[in-house]
Parts: C-alpha cells; structure tokens; sequence
C-alpha cells in the first residue's frame, strides 16, 4: 500500500513539473509572438518595407494601408450592425 502511494505521489510531482514547464515555455512563445506582430504591424503601416529613395511611394501606401484598415474596420462594424 505504501509503495502505491510512494509512486502516485512521484508521478503527480513529475505531473506538476511538466505543467510548470510547458507554462513557462508558453508565457515565453505568446510574449515573444505578440512582440514580433507589434513590430510587424509597425513596419508594415509605416511603409518601411518600400523604397526610402521615394517620398511618393511612401507616402501612397502609407494612405493605402491605412485606407484598407478604416475600410475593414467599417465593414466589421456594419456586419455586427446587420446580422446581430
């Protein structure tokens, strides 16, 4: 009986330092992801990703993008407006 309760108890700590580590590990890769789409989403608005040579180009997709979001962002509202 003792013996049962000796291996229970043993499998339950393994148990529990598995969890801590999968907990750690997941803190560390959600933190991490949502850092990179932070930037990403920086770069990406900012124009970073076209030619620094063009102040033309920047500036169009500059407007472009944000253009593209305000018409997302109107077409989730009147969906919500319609259908709920």
């Amino acid at each position: 009986m003792n013996k049962k309760l000796e291996e229970q108890e043993k499998k339950q700590q393994e148990a529990l330092r598995a969890i801590d580590r999968v907990q750690a590990e997941s803190e560390t890769i959600v933190g991490s992801t949502f850092v990179r789409m932070a930037d990403r989403a920086q770069k990406h608005m900012s124009a970073a990703d076209k030619n620094s040579d063009d102040p033309v180009e920047i500036w169009g997709t500059r407007i472009g993008r944000a253009a593209g979001l305000i018409f997302a962002v109107g077409l989730v509202i009147y969906l919500f407006k319609s259908y709920l």
